[in-house]
């Protein structure tokens, strides 16, 4: 049964379809506890249980919910004619548990698998119960049964209409190619994802489980579960490409699913560019930014780290060798080694789906090439290509199919002879152990898609290539002779950069891969050997259970922290996200800080400006009447100490606040300082000669004239290149350009060269915004004024050193007073040594507002001026 306690996310258009009904499930699954001590849906075998009370028995067990669209269980009606089903497990996904199922992890902590998913068969609402109970009990396996219009709508629908059209970089420029978008079909995607987040609350031990959710059919369940368990331990692989940010850009949805993705903790790519692509998008369509951190790329999402993980997906060794050591294997082997190598033929061989991205049109027409060109090879060498069926349906797939058929029929006619066929095109179903039996007897594989995700034919076949015994001897070789294999793989293709022995080609340049075929048969044997033995050696060391393992501990590390966080859910729809903090680490509370700063005297208020109290978007950073007015206010309240810390010039600063006699001013990051308007400025470090302006004036400005958007500001003691108008990419990578051919530069100069917030900083070496707190704070100890309370606020990287001085002097007695009310605050919830935020410069306002105003009240009251 469903959790009562679920709330839905989405309440979506009338019309759409509600989530099936799942009452029967709940006394065949067990349950588990959602509150400690309390039990839903005890079953009658208590044994079967699954309670959040782990730590009482004496072995603990962690345990991965695994969800996939498809349930990794082949079922079949039973052939006898009675009622019911057989199930056989023959899917990756399963094949994970030989990784991380019955083996223990590095704590010693076995890990069970259960995996949730739908069943290729519609099964009759009257067998659900059965089939549920027989998944359950043998495979471990709770089915997700969907109407099928509601299926069609989200399978054949969006997903293979949409997303997976868009994600390998097809557009929909008109109804033909692909169709436009259908919200209704958005709706249907959305409902299965719910049904899915439905079936997993009926399983999960949220404190204890890990979740792994598998591939594009399932991109907003993270946000679902992240919603109801706001510390479920989430994990998400992609296991088709991530298109470039101008195509993704294109999907009316775009925002939804990143954000939903971003619920989750661990987020997997099987390639570099695929994750570059994803991150290009948060940066540019949600402003996030990522950074590495030994060796790990994270972002920080609302006090969340998502980590992104960049590790292509292996085969399962133990199950293809099985297959090779099947007497079936063989004896296929010995009939292709009749047909092919006995009558002096060498194979080529193509395993492709019939779809329209992996180029079988192509390869057609670039081996009719290789026979044109190298008429030596006519006779001699055969292309076949096993067509298997498509996964999705329409107009592309009919046309790829009639292509693909009369490209070889004018190819067999054109170099065809009695007794030779150059292409010998299967598109009927192949068992797997022919399949292999094919890779087993092919001198070279071809794997030329236009566009796919991982692609794994060319791993089965370097192994299938490695052989046994027996397979050695119907090929009539020595046991102990060097295994070869060739390999013409496509640049745009997943496995492509693990496959450094291959031929990579770029699958439109059909004479380029004519050439590589050429090459391929041509190549030396010792040369052949060596490729092979290098794609083994990967191959077999970084298998499927190789993959599991990895994400798994990955997983595991980036949710440890989740027990110290506190956590809450903020938005709406799939605009919901969870805010994580740090237990210390709080929102200002507007009652909290009134209350002290009400019943305190002597009072130090720092204040960043650019971020802090004027938002970075702003065009025009002067300072408005009400902010004018606000420090005003603060200021002749005798209580208060105020100061505004800002980089800006103390020229800009002057003019700006020329309006405030009382506002103590520091100016480029405190370089300079000013008590209040009547005041002098003074130096807060000694100012060596700006001699080195002179060589970091040029390096600027070349990477002004090569970044769009970028400027410099020269100030008296530093210069700052900024790229807040470039774009975010290309101004970030210039950035780290920037800084390291500064600090070459600028070597021998008394100069520090910093990044900031959209920017990059040449200063004196020893300035910091920390020296205008332990200026101020020793001003007032020298006047008596040993402040009782404190408040800095600050946005960006430089604000940290105010707030550690703060912390150290509260720790130290020195210069405030161990019983002061201390609030150090940052804008917005990310790591910070404040022990406050606030959300942004809105919130800021106000709270300064209220501040001011018991000020006001103060004034009015007792007539201090």
């Amino acid at each position: 049964m469903v959790s009562r306690s679920y709330s839905n996310l989405l309440d979506l258009a009338s019309g759409e379809l509600p989530s099936p009904s799942f009452t029967r499930m709940s006394r065949q699954i067990p349950r588990i506890m959602t509150v400690a001590g309390i039990i839903s849906d005890i079953d009658d075998d208590r044994s079967e249980s699954v309670c959040s009370d782990i730590s009482s028995s004496s072995t603990q067990h962690d345990r991965l919910i695994i969800v996939a669209n498809q349930l990794p269980i082949k079922s079949h009606r039973k052939s006898d004619g009675s009622k019911g089903y057989t199930f056989d497990e023959n899917s990756l996904l399963l094949q994970l548990k030989h990784g991380l199922g019955n083996e223990d992890d590095n704590n010693g902590n076995n890990i069970d698998v259960v995996y949730v998913g739908c069943l290729k068969d519609d099964v009759h609402v009257n067998e659900q119960d059965e089939v549920s109970q027989t998944l359950w009990e043998t495979f471990k396996c709770v089915p997700c049964f969907l109407p099928q219009d509601l299926f069609t709508r989200f399978y054949h629908g969006f997903c293979k209409q949409h997303l997976w059209p868009l994600f390998h970089y097809m557009l929909p420029l008109s109804p033909d190619l692909g169709g436009r978008f259908n919200r209704s079909l958005w709706q249907a995607y959305v409902s299965v994802n719910k049904v899915f987040a439905d079936r997993i609350m009926e399983v999960i031990n949220p404190e204890d489980d890990y979740v792994w959710i598998h591939d594009y059919h399932l991109m907003v369940l993270p946000t679902f579960l992240r919603k109801r368990f706001n510390r479920v331990k989430l994990g998400f692989f992609l296991h088709s490409p991530f298109p470039s940010s101008e195509i993704y850009k294109t999907l009316p949805v775009r925002d939804e699913l990143l954000r939903a993705l971003l619920n989750s903790d661990l987020i997997g790519f099987h390639t570099f560019d695929y994750a570059r692509h994803f991150l290009s998008c948060c940066s540019r369509l949600l402003g996030i930014s990522y950074e590495s951190k030994r060796g790990y790329i994270s972002l920080e999402y609302y006090g969340r780290t998502v980590t992104i993980k960049i590790l292509p997906v292996g085969i399962h060794m133990n199950q293809l060798q099985s297959v090779l050591n099947l007497v079936e294997t063989e004896d296929k082997v010995s009939e292709l080694v009749k047909q092919f190598q006995d009558q002096g033929k060498t194979m080529l061989l193509g395993v492709d789906d019939l779809d329209i991205f992996k180029g079988i049109s192509l390869k057609l027409l670039a081996f009719e090439q290789l026979l044109m060109q190298h008429p030596e090879w006519q006779g001699k060498v055969v292309l076949v290509q096993i067509a298997n069926p498509a996964r999705g349906t329409g107009k592309d797939v009919k046309e790829v199919k009639t292509e693909s058929y009369s490209t070889v029929k004018r190819i067999n006619e054109t170099f065809g002879r009695p007794g030779y066929d150059p292409v010998i095109l299967i598109d009927e179903p192949l068992k797997f152990y022919e399949r292999v039996a094919y890779y087993v007897a092919a001198e070279c594989c071809l794997v030329t898609a236009v566009r796919d995700g991982m692609n794994l034919i060319p791993y089965e076949y370097v192994i299938s290539r490695q052989g046994n015994e027996r397979l050695d001897k119907v090929l009539g070789l020595e046991s102990s002779a060097p295994k070869k294999s060739m390999l013409v793989v496509s640049e745009f293709i997943g496995c492509s950069p693990s496959l450094s022995g291959a031929i990579r080609v770029n699958p439109w340049n059909i004479d380029a891969v004519a050439d590589a075929m050429d090459c391929a048969l041509e190549l030396s044997e010792p040369e052949k050997q060596m490729r092979h033995e290098k794609h083994y050696k990967y191959v077999s060391s970084h298998d499927v259970g190789y993959w599991a393992h990895s994400f798994f501990q990955d997983l595991e590390r980036t949710c440890k922290d989740h027990v110290r966080r506190r956590c809450w859910g903020i938005g709406f729809g799939l605009s919901f996200r969870v805010v994580a903090l740090d237990l210390n680490f709080r929102k200002l509370s507007m009652e909290h800080i009134v209350s002290a700063y009400k019943r305190t005297t002597t009072r130090a208020i720092l204040l960043d400006y650019d971020g802090t109290l004027m938002p970075q978007s702003s065009i025009d950073k002067s300072p408005n009447s009400k902010t004018i007015e606000m420090l005003n206010t603060l200021c002749r309240d005798k209580n208060n100490m105020v100061f505004v810390v800002s980089a800006k010039s103390r020229d800009t600063l002057e003019e700006w606040f020329a309006d405030c006699d009382k506002l103590g001013l520091a100016a480029e990051h405190g370089c300079f300082l000013r008590l209040k308007r009547d005041g002098e400025w003074e130096t807060c470090v000694q100012i060596e000669e700006s001699g080195w302006k002179q060589n970091a004036r040029p390096v600027m400005t070349l990477y002004t004239e090569t970044t769009d958007g970028s400027t410099i500001e020269d100030k008296e003691t530093a210069m700052v290149w900024s790229y807040e108008d470039a774009d975010p990419d290309f101004g970030t990578c210039q950035a780290k350009e920037l800084l390291d051919h500064l600090e070459s530069v600028l070597a021998n100069e008394p100069v520090t060269v910093k990044r900031g917030q959209s920017c990059v900083e040449v200063k004196p070496q020893g300035v910091s915004k920390g020296l205008v707190v332990k200026r101020l704070l020793t001003t007032m100890q020298a006047r008596g004024m040993v402040p009782d309370f404190v408040l800095c606020i600050g946005d960006d990287r430089s604000d940290e050193d105010m707030f550690e001085v703060i912390t150290s002097s509260v720790a130290s007695g020195e210069l405030i007073s161990p019983k002061a009310e201390v609030f150090a605050c940052t804008v917005g919830n990310k790591p910070s040594k404040a022990k406050y935020y606030l959300d942004d410069t809105v919130e800021i306002g106000r709270l300064m507002q209220g501040l001011a105003s018991v000020s006001e009240q103060s004034i009015d009251v007792f007539g201090f001026e």
